[in-house]
């Protein structure tokens, strides 16, 4: 069934085994000093044990200076060569090649990730800059370019098949590329021509230090997406160009760091959005090119490569959710593959923190280093109590380290209120996580028991030596008069099919659940208004996933009220206090304001001297991330 996918490619006398690649991703997984840790080495192992055919690794700075994050890869001295060495040592003995990609971010990073001022074409702050950048000098420029060139040969060094010059997403080599951020008026600004002279010279540089065998792939933003920016007729210009001075695989994305809820995409994106502009760029060129963002299925990623549209699809945050995805496809194991979701909470939520990244689907990413636990010797009785995502993780575990699980679910589904966040409008993927889940209970053999709500009667029949609880939270009222009117419902009732909408629709609260509420009901036609007593909306949504949402929701012509204090729900109106309009129509009012944990069982089960584990919400209202991972934990060790 997936022929084209699984066809192999042959780059500059190496032989890719299939067309999915690992695209670079930034995880903080290295030192400080840019070298290799074993946590980052066992991630991309796991990949290529996993069946992925290209790796190319995350962004490996030329210079201390052109850091994007304090723990990034790095190839600007001899000293980490060795490290790296022995990543591509472990790749390679799965068959898979592997591609560094080198970079610098010129004025997107800033002092705390480098110490220092950052550098430009010229001196224009990034969009999310803290410091005004210094503009290079020619001489510096120069030296710039010998920089990329080290840093290529370096990697040769380390037995890596390539290199990948990043030049898109607004970092430096983008910075020269476009009008946008070149304003300069030397040999390096102005007409197109200069502009892509800094580009031309690195890429000669490299050929020149690496030689003819070694593959030089460019990833660029062929639209950057914003105004003033580099478009699809300036690439169409630029590639012939790029393919003349030596590059041998176009890697084709888009926008920069003001677009990055494009480049970036999130669950509002549709899948495979620019594949189509892969297929533009390979009619003006005669090198592979790599389609990206949002391919999260190998059924889609088959269907771009049948149809011509590119040479090689990049499953980057597919890979974070499932680094075992080319095998199981291969195999036709299409239910156990674990997609993401697009839900940008872990690997790009924690990353912009300066934090190592992890995956809300996959707890594990990031501990493949660990040694696997063994299976005990002495398997216990485990019973978990909540189906979530929290309580479905734990049993998976526990299930997979020997125990024996029994599962007690209250509803006629899995998935607590993560079943329920996937209802909005664009959240539908959600649902193949909470499927996911379900199936590989079913697979290992872990009963459970649905539409039972638990008591520590019935837990007591199933004598387990170990109980988790993972009952989630539960959505609670303000103290607000008239709050327990008929009219006033909870979002989650609305949003699981238990109260029909009014036509006026008010919601307290404008956080993720009232904002994704509002959408959804803003999509069925109905007037809303989102009244928050913050200055902001969906704050704690993750960035590029934030964007589009409040898009959508002014597209929809939501009312957006902040600094509000809801003082009295009567029964055709709401009345507010901190804005001009003091009242706001309504014969329907939704509560979004918040969740309590629910753990009923957990004090009479200790005091008749149960073993008593609780997790997820059921410990402390968090998010979904911190469930999974808690669940998985927990069950490991039980």
């Amino acid at each position: 069934m997936l022929n084209h996918l699984f066809s192999p490619y042959t780059l500059k006398g190496k032989t890719v085994k299939n067309r999915i690649l690992v695209p670079a991703m930034v995880t903080n997984f290295c030192t400080s000093e840019g070298k290799a840790t074993e946590q980052y080495i066992a991630y991309h192992e796991a990949k290529a044990r996993g069946g992925f055919g290209l790796i190319i690794t995350e962004n490996y700075a030329i210079d201390p200076l052109g850091r994007g994050f304090k723990n990034v890869a790095g190839l600007w001295n001899d000293d980490q060569i060795a490290s790296h060495t022995k990543l591509v040592e472990r790749v390679h003995q799965y068959g898979t090649t592997i591609l560094a990609q080198i970079y610098h971010c010129g004025r997107q990073t800033n002092r705390g990730a480098i110490g220092d001022i950052p550098v430009a074409p010229t001196a224009i702050p990034c969009p999310f800059g803290t410091d005004i950048p210094r503009e290079l000098s020619i001489q510096e420029i120069k030296e710039l370019v010998e920089k990329y060139g080290d840093a290529a040969l370096r990697a040769k060094k380390c037995g890596f098949d390539g290199i990948e010059i990043h030049g898109g997403h607004g970092y430096l080599i983008t910075q020269f590329l476009s009008p946008f951020s070149n304003k300069r008026v030397d040999e390096y600004g102005g007409n197109f021509t200069n502009r892509m002279r800094f580009a031309l010279e690195i890429i000669h540089n490299i050929r020149a230090k690496c030689g003819d065998d070694f593959i030089i792939g460019m990833r660029i933003s062929v639209d950057e997406m914003v105004e003033g920016g580099l478009t699809m007729a300036d690439s169409k210009a630029l590639v012939p160009f790029l393919e003349q001075a030596g590059v041998d695989l176009l890697n084709i994305s888009v926008g920069n760091y003001l677009a990055i809820d494009l480049n970036v995409a999130s669950a509002y994106t549709t899948h495979g959005w620019f594949a189509d502009r892969a297929a533009e760029i390979k009619k003006v060129c005669s090198i592979p090119v790599i389609a990206v963002s949002r391919i999260n299925d190998p059924i889609l990623a088959d269907s771009i490569i049948r149809e011509g549209k590119a040479d090689f699809t990049a499953m980057g945050r597919a890979s974070l959710a499932d680094p075992e995805m080319p095998n199981k496809a291969l195999n036709g194991k299409y239910d156990e593959i674990r997609h993401c979701i697009a839900c940008n909470h872990g690997c790009i939520g924690t990353l912009f923190e300066d934090g190592p990244i992890r995956c809300v689907l996959n707890p594990s990413l990031g501990k493949e280093f660990i040694p696997a636990v063994p299976k005990t010797t002495s398997p216990k009785k485990v019973t978990v109590i909540g189906a979530g995502p929290a309580g479905m993780e734990a049993a998976i575990s526990a299930k997979n380290a020997g125990h024996d699980v029994t599962v007690f679910e209250k509803e006629k589904r899995a998935g607590g209120q993560f079943y329920i966040a996937a209802i909005p409008p664009c959240k539908g993927e959600i649902s193949d996580f909470v499927r996911w889940q379900v199936h590989q209970a079913k697979q290992l053999g872990i009963q459970i028991h649905y539409e039972t709500e638990a008591t520590v009667e019935s837990v007591r029949k199933t004598e387990p030596d170990t109980v988790i609880i993972a009952t989630g939270a539960v959505q609670v009222k303000p103290p607000i008069k008239g709050v327990d009117l008929p009219h006033v419902v909870f979002a989650n009732d609305v949003l699981d099919g238990k109260v029909f909408p009014g036509a006026n629709c008010v919601i307290i609260g404008g956080g993720q659940v009232g904002a994704e509420t509002a959408h959804h009901l803003a999509q069925q036609l109905r007037n809303v208004t989102v009244l928050e007593m913050g200055d902001s909306i969906a704050k704690e949504e993750a960035i590029a996933n934030r964007w589009q949402l409040l898009k959508s929701l002014e597209e929809r012509k939501v009312n957006l009220m902040t600094s509000v204090k809801v003082v009295e729900i009567k029964e055709n109106a709401v009345i507010i206090d901190g804005a001009n309009i003091s009242s706001v129509p309504a014969d329907m009012v939704i509560l979004a304001t918040g969740s309590k944990s629910l753990n009923n069982l957990g004090d009479e089960l200790i005091s008749s001297g149960i073993d008593v584990q609780v997790i997820g919400d059921a410990k402390q209202v968090r998010n979904v991330l911190s469930a999974t991972h808690e669940g998985y934990a927990v069950g490991l060790l039980v």
